[in-house]
């Protein structure tokens, strides 16, 4: 018994230190020497304690599905020019690819788009003479597909540029068919924030019309071309402007291929922040072919439809590697550099919500939170002492001990705390009190049927056991769908609920138990203060 008891007050008292160590750095900052020792986690705040931003975001997927479909539309024709498929006509309406062969070229168009894109499907289909009309659409499955990937891709992107950002603790999570909800806690510039995320970042590099460069002006626009602006910023006085730029349509590399991209300063853009950018292989070999086959002519680096720069391709640039100029501050650069690393949105994103949480309402919401937290713990103290006495003390060094461990879980596992963590915390010390209401009347019970002291206690906690281990499951279940299911707040208080339960089951039982059986081996008591 002695051994066991030992064992027992060894294990409540390491845990009780490793609780107290990961809690303070939540109280002061360490320093010195003590920061090399102590743990840096401590407890996040949530976005309604710390304020922030809250987003609600909307892919386009009408765009998306554009994008899909121009790309297919290339791809398709690309392939039949190289297997000799000739065409009479080949033409997009939304998203459908409609293609006229000649007759006796129908099953090798089939057998093409069969074996190189199985995920179109011939639509419409009619023959006029020895002319023969198809019209090719995504199928129903891979319209899904495309859908669920696309948002999937976006929350990844999304992540991506917020975690090299350096927000800590965001809240990113799908709602609804196209929507993702961002919670930014702690941000300090909202709008930059909401730049980063919401850029589409779709690098395309294409080929200046400089045969019809005199048209950009006046607004007239050949087959084949567009037209952009080009941002250029003047060097002294710093003010950004825009002008007219004829571009060839068809992208030549795109920053799919991309690996990195990295700011650099200096070399020949005289001090200036650049982005320096680097192609996987596959790019660094298309890179490679287009700088060697347009010496002498401007190759313009388009993002978001907006070109920064259309520099001469003086020579052949083999290795993959490229610059992005435009007259950036260090700012504007690294916010570049970092949507190129984390890759282009799928899709372009739309503000649904956008919600900013003030500091000072999330400052209310703690000092609520902390004295209704304080406060039911007060009247339960006051309550067990006065109810139930000596006992009722037991019940609050396990109460206390209950706190304690739940505050240092909380720190080693960096989790975020939100007013409905709180209410977690406080539901958590009902249940720790209930546990304890349970042992204590079976405790009762076992007295006035005329038993020992110690049998009366070593009865009340075996026959209360299976109704507190009853509760704590359940409830844990609960907490559990509700993590599984939930988002946001509610995923906060399941969280805080779960290790809540957890630590209640060793502190109400395991550690109140061994402070009675420490009594009763010591002092010997013949009767009980309950």
């Amino acid at each position: 018994m002695i051994k066991s008891l030992k064992i027992r007050f060894i294990l409540v008292g390491l845990f009780l230190v490793i609780s107290i160590i990961y809690c303070l750095p939540n109280v002061f900052e360490p320093k010195g020497n003590l920061k090399k020792y102590l743990p840096s986690d401590k407890i996040h705040l949530g976005l309604d304690l710390k304020g922030g931003m809250h987003l609600l975001l909307e892919l386009d997927m009408a765009k998306m599905m554009q994008n899909l479909s121009e790309r297919k539309f290339t791809a398709l024709k690309d392939a039949m020019i190289r297997d000799g498929v000739r065409f009479l006509a080949l033409d997009m309406k939304g998203n459908t690819v409609s293609v006229a062969v000649k007759a006796e070229q129908k099953e090798k168009l089939y057998n093409l788009v069969g074996k190189e894109f199985p995920d179109i499907k011939a639509g419409t289909t009619k023959t006029e003479g020895d002319t023969f009309f198809v019209d090719f659409v995504f199928s129903d499955k891979e319209l899904t597909s495309l859908k669920d990937n696309a948002v999937r891709q976006a929350l990844e992107t999304i992540r991506n540029r917020i975690d090299q950002f350096g927000v800590s603790e965001p809240v990113i999570v799908k709602q609804g068919e196209n929507q993702i909800l961002v919670q930014l806690p702690g941000i300090e510039d909202p709008q930059r924030a909401l730049d980063l995320i919401g850029r589409t970042a779709q690098l395309e590099f294409k080929l200046v019309d400089e045969d019809n460069a005199g048209r950009a002006s006046s607004g007239s626009v050949p087959d084949g071309d567009e037209l952009l602006m080009m941002r250029t910023k003047n060097r002294e006085t710093g003010i950004a402007t825009t002008t007219p730029i004829l571009l060839k349509k068809q992208a030549l590399l795109t920053g799919e291929l991309l690996t990195d991209a990295k700011v650099s300063i200096g070399g020949e853009f005289r001090n200036e922040p650049y982005v320096g950018i680097e192609f996987n292989s596959e790019g660094a070999r298309i890179f490679d072919k287009i700088t060697a086959e347009n010496v002498g002519k401007r190759l313009a680096i388009v993002l978001d439809n907006t070109v920064y720069s259309a520099p001469v391709v003086k020579e052949r640039i083999s290795g993959g590697r490229a610059s992005i100029t435009g007259g950036f501050t260090m700012e504007e650069a690294k916010d570049l550099a970092i949507v190129l690393r984390a890759g282009a949105l799928p899709a372009p994103v739309k503000v649904v919500q956008n919600i900013t949480i003030g500091p000072t309402l999330g400052q209310d919401s703690i000092r609520k939170g902390i004295r209704a937290t304080i406060l039911g713990a007060l009247l339960t103290i006051i309550f067990m002492i006065v109810y139930y006495r000596g006992c009722g003390v037991i019940a609050n060094i396990a109460l206390f001990l209950n706190l304690i461990y739940l505050l240092g879980a909380f720190s080693a596992l960096k989790a975020t705390m939100t007013l409905p963590g709180i209410a977690g915390i406080a539901l958590t010390i009902g249940m720790g009190v209930d546990s304890n209401v349970l042992i204590f009347e079976r405790i009762r019970e076992e007295l006035r049927l005329g038993k020992t002291v110690r049998a009366a206690v070593d009865a009340g906690y075996s026959k209360a056991w299976v109704a507190i281990f009853d509760s704590h499951v359940t409830t844990l279940i609960t907490a559990c769908v509700l993590f599984v299911f939930g988002t946001g707040p509610i995923k906060g208080f399941a969280v805080t609920l779960i290790i809540g339960m957890v630590i209640n089951l060793f502190t109400a039982v395991f550690g109140s138990k061994a402070i009675f059986d420490w009594i009763l081996q010591k002092f010997k008591p013949r009767t009980l203060s309950i």
